[in-house]
C-alpha cells in the first residue's frame, strides 16, 4: 500500500512521548501482566519486515518463517531483550543487527532442528507472508532495503488500522470508509461529490472531513514513529526516511 508523501508529517507536537516501543521491549523481556500483549505488538509490526529480510538474505520460505519464528523465540527465551536501552538509538536498527547475529551465529545450528520445534511465539492469523513477499519484491532491492521499506510500511498500516478504530468507536465508521481512501495513494477515489450525497453532507464538510483525517493521520503517525525513539527530536528525521523508503 503506497501512502500520499504530503501528509501532515511535520510541526506536530508528539502528545505521548513516554509509551515508547523501548518500554515494550522491556516490558515483553520482564515477568509482567502486560507481556503478552506487548510481545503481540512487536510481532505484528515487525515480524514481515524481518521475514522479507531473511527471505531477500537467501532463505526459502519455509527456513524464512522458521528463522523468523526462531529470533523472537530466542530474543525472548535468553532474555536479550533486557539488555536494550533507549540510548542504543532506534528500535528497529537493533532490531535489524539482533537478527542479522542470530543468522549468523545460529542458524547453521538450527538447521539440524526439527522444523517446529519452537515454541509459537505470537500468531500472525491468516497473514500471508509468502504471498506478499512475491507480490512486492524488485529484483535490485537488498534486503536491508526491503527491511526499511516494510518497516515503514508497517508503521504506516498500523497508523490506518488506529484511525479505523478510532472512528469506529466514535460512531463515525462510515465517514471512514468513505474517505480513508484519500489517505493512500494509487487507490481508487469515489468524487468528493459523490461522497457527499452518499452521507448526506455538503462537498465544504467532505473536504473540511479529509482535511481533518489528514491531521489526525499525521499526528497518529508522529507518536508511532516517536515510540520507536530516544528522542523525539529525532522524530521529523525518522519521518523523512520513512517517505524516502516507501517511495523507492
Amino acid at each position: 500500500m503506497n501512502h500520499e508523501p504530503d501528509i501532515c508529517l511535520t510541526g506536530q507536537e508528539v502528545t505521548e512521548f513516554a509509551s515508547t516501543c523501548w518500554s515494550l521491549v522491556l516490558n515483553a523481556s520482564a515477568a509482567s501482566d502486560d507481556t503478552a500483549v506487548a510481545l503481540q505488538r512487536l510481532c505484528e509490526t515487525y515480524w514481515y519486515p524481518l521475514y522479507a529480510y531473511a527471505r531477500r538474505s537467501g532463505r526459502n520460505q519455509h527456513d524464512a518463517m522458521d528463522l523468523t519464528q526462531g529470533f523472537f523465540t530466542q530474543l525472548l527465551e535468553n532474555r536479550g531483550l533486557a539488555s536494550v536501552q533507549p540510548e542504543k538509538g532506534r528500535f528497529r536498527s537493533f532490531l535489524l543487527a539482533s537478527l542479522k547475529n542470530y543468522i549468523r551465529n545460529d542458524y547453521r545450528d538450527r538447521k539440524t532442528q526439527k522444523r517446529g520445534g519452537h515454541v509459537l511465539v505470537c500468531s500472525m492469523g491468516e497473514y500471508d507472508l509468502e504471498g506478499t513477499y512475491q507480490s512486492r519484491i524488485a529484483s535490485q532491492d537488498t534486503a536491508e532495503t526491503i527491511f526499511e521499506r516494510e518497516w515503514a510500511e508497517s508503521m504506516l498500516n498500523r497508523v490506518l488500522e488506529q484511525m479505523r478504530e478510532d472512528y469506529t468507536n466514535a460512531g463515525r465508521k462510515e465517514l471512514f470508509d468513505a474517505l480513508h481512501s484519500y489517505l493512500v495513494a494509487n487507490e481508487e477515489r469515489l468524487p468528493q461529490a459523490r461522497i457527499a450525497a452518499q452521507l448526506g453532507l455538503s462537498v465544504p464538510a467532505v473536504k473540511m472531513s479529509i482535511r481533518r483525517m489528514r491531521n489526525h493521520y499525521g499526528k497518529l503517525l508522529r507518536e508511532e514513529v516517536a515510540r520507536t525513539l530516544e528522542s523525539h527530536e529525532d522524530v521529523d528525521d525518522e519521518l523523512n526516511r520513512m517517505i524516502r523508503n516507501i517511495q523507492r
